[in-house]
């Protein structure tokens, strides 16, 4: 590519009174529309013919940026964890649980368990609710920060709280800003980075999850013997670690230039993308034409995208994927992950080697996590998709099975390898590629509404199965323990064969092709093998 910049040929300017999607692109003397075109024809065979190295490489800042914006989810991460501790640890059973004489402990009840974990994900709907009218406005960056100044508020509700009910409501406040987080940091991550690069930048939200995970259950582990309430109160002190120092981060981070391009900024824009990669490596007015282009392509209407239009034409088919993909996580497995350390419990384990396994868990699933970034870039999303799922299913059904033939020693050990295997396998396929496809799958245009139904999908499935996941382990519920493989692997099978058909292979797409297939209608197991031109516009 010639270091020489080019003159972009085009200024994109709001058309008053209409909404912040419509752009117009006023000629500039001298230079027509062949030239910006050639311009983003350019850019798109550049990218494509970039490898993952080679795009890190051209875009260090840019990787830096998305991994920042992806880390806020370790606080959900973090509390969701938190929560499925806390009701293994003996200073929180002792303190807000009830005497249970089948087992000669005190247990927290099961509608306290449903109602605790459900609590934050309510909260975090709302969040991704009001999230992209917020982020409509004022941008990724604005938006993330205020949610993590409402993280730092409501963190004080639960570390005074005193009660179950207090916990609940703190839960609660707390699951707003996780809607702000969640609902952004895919979005932000996919935008700012190169096509080789989306893959592993959006994986890093897993990796976020694992981070947390591993948090938790490091201070779980090292106060399990407490007895006082500072067991369970210094972990949610250390909550407050993270909002500030992300804030400050965040603040000092880049707009993603494809917003401000929506929202016809297209010198903010321009300043952006030179601050995501190394001048001598791009070319910025390249990068602006493809932006240009490919919003042009998508805007049909001169309205403000409304939820509305996620079910209007080709745009329905790419809400439904995105709900699928998210929701598809409550029912392969994910939840035993999410409660591994009551699971251990629960399979026979003492509290001190579960909580020891549940961080050997968290260790590992981070370890997956980070070689699914090469994973990503060696096979398509559809493929680890749908093998990754597929794994998980035989090891589903061959953890009902090791519960169900024996209660010795050597099944609940069974019954925990395969417990830990489904965890950390899941960081290894289907988890962290399923936010790669989350970021890939909607218009720009609808970004952040696609993104945010999507995760409200995902709350709204998972709000009852953590009431079943509780039930199906609780000693006072029907305390299947390991035999809930059996539940899981079943809605795990529904999941693939939905998959087979209908998730397209997104690997190698620049947004305009992604826009054109999804225009053409193009079945799902061709969408790899059908060719578009560079010089397609529909």
């Amino acid at each position: 590519m010639s270091a020489e910049k080019q003159l972009y040929a085009g200024e994109t300017e709001l058309k008053p009174g209409l909404g912040s999607e419509h752009i117009e692109t006023a000629g500039t003397p001298g230079v027509d529309d062949k030239t910006s075109k050639s311009e983003a024809m350019q850019q798109e065979n550049l990218e494509h013919s970039m490898t993952m190295w080679q795009a890190a490489k051209a875009y260090p800042s840019a990787c830096g940026w998305a991994v920042i914006m992806c880390f806020t989810i370790v606080m959900e991460s973090f509390a969701m964890f938190l929560v499925g501790n806390f009701v293994a640890l003996p200073a929180f059973q002792l303190k807000y649980g009830t005497y249970d004489a089948a087992t000669d402990a005190y247990v927290i009840p099961t509608k306290w368990q449903s109602a605790l974990s459900q609590s934050g994900q309510i909260g975090a709907l709302i969040g991704v609710c009001i999230c992209p009218m917020i982020t409509g406005r004022l941008g990724y960056r604005w938006t993330t920060i205020i949610g993590l100044m409402l993280m730092n508020a409501t963190i004080f509700i639960s570390f005074f709280g005193d009660s179950l009910p207090v916990f609940l409501i703190g839960q609660l406040f707390e699951g707003i800003p996780w809607g702000f987080f969640i609902g952004n940091a895919p979005a932000y991550a996919s935008e700012i980075v190169p096509i080789p690069l989306r893959g592993a930048c959006t994986a890093t939200l897993q990796m976020a999850w694992a981070i947390g995970s591993i948090i938790v259950g490091g201070a779980t582990y090292g106060l399990n013997k407490r007895l006082d309430e500072w067991a369970y109160r210094i972990p949610f002190a250390l909550q407050w670690i993270f909002p500030t120092p992300l804030a400050i981060l965040i603040f000092l981070a880049p707009e993603s230039p494809w917003w401000l391009v929506r929202r016809g900024r297209k010198d903010e824009a321009r300043r952006s993308i030179q601050r995501l990669g190394r001048s001598s490596l791009l070319n910025a007015d390249d990068a602006l034409a493809m932006m240009v282009r490919t919003v042009e392509l998508e805007v049909a209407t001169n309205d403000s995208p409304s939820y509305l239009d996620l079910f209007r034409g080709t745009d329905l088919r790419r809400t439904l994927i995105t709900c699928f993909i998210y929701a598809s996580q409550n029912f392969a497995g994910n939840l035993i992950a999410n409660q591994a350390v009551y699971f251990f419990e629960q399979a026979g384990m003492s509290t001190n080697m579960a909580f020891a396994l549940g961080l050997i868990t968290s260790s590992l699933q981070a370890v997956a996590v980070a070689c699914s970034w090469f994973l990503s870039s060696w096979f398509g999303r559809r493929t680890l998709f749908l093998w990754g799922l597929a794994v998980n299913i035989v090891m589903l059904f061959g953890l009902g099975i090791a519960a169900s033939v024996s209660s010795s020693s050597a099944a609940i050990y069974a019954q925990a390898v395969l417990g830990l295997l489904i965890s950390v396998q899941f960081c290894l396929t289907q988890g962290p590629i399923s936010y790669a496809i989350i970021g890939e799958t909607s218009s720009i245009r609808l970004r952040a509404l696609t993104t945010g139904i999507g995760r409200g999908a995902y709350y709204v499935t998972e709000i009852p199965m953590i009431y079943l996941s509780s039930r199906m382990l609780n000693s006072t519920g029907w305390n299947l323990a390991g035999k809930c493989g059996f539940v899981w692997g079943g809605t795990a099978v529904v999941c693939w064969i939905i998959a087979y058909f209908y998730l397209p292979e997104f690997r190698k797409r620049s947004y305009r092709e992604l826009d054109i297939l999804f225009h053409r209608k193009v079945s799902a197991r061709k969408f790899s093998k059908t060719e578009i031109d560079v010089l397609d516009d529909e």
